[in-house]
């Protein structure tokens, strides 16, 4: 099945919406974790402005969205481009393996050649093995640890 690749648009929200809350749900935030209105709001916001230097990708199939990927573009200190961080990569349970991940990634990538970016970095939780066989054909474990605090 053919996957195309496009970016959101302001009536795509409740599509969106619907992703967002399976993928926050998959990595635990849901329910008395789920993320605040507020927080939805304010992604979809930064989704659709093209001054933000977030940007999201839909994943489409015979006209349904599937899956979905957010970047963002910054800065980076150990070169002089900008980097990309891939935020949040998705696929509906019944779309995985049908390469619609894959074709995120890559397109991913499309946008950051347009852009003059040459890295693209992503982190996944380590117990999520059918994504890491993916990542693991297409880019460089980096082996390296996360730690997050609040200010």
């Amino acid at each position: 099945m053919t996957v195309t690749i496009r970016p959101p648009k302001s009536c795509d929200k409740s599509a969106w919406q619907d992703l967002w809350r399976q993928y926050n749900a998959f990595y635990g935030r849901d329910g008395d974790t789920a993320l605040s209105e507020a927080v939805i709001n304010c992604t979809w916001a930064r989704l659709l402005d093209p001054d933000e230097p977030v940007i999201g990708c839909f994943a489409e199939q015979d006209h349904d969205v599937v899956g979905l990927a957010h970047i963002v573009f910054h800065r980076n200190l150990i070169q002089i481009a900008d980097t990309c961080y891939l935020q949040d990569l998705f696929t509906v349970p019944e779309a995985r393996g049908g390469g619609v991940a894959q074709a995120l990634i890559h397109a991913v990538g499309d946008l950051c050649q347009a852009r003059g970016v040459s890295d693209i970095y992503w982190h996944t939780h380590r117990d999520n093995s059918a994504a890491r066989t993916l990542y693991d054909r297409l880019a460089t474990n980096t082996e390296f640890i996360v730690y997050r605090t609040h200010a």
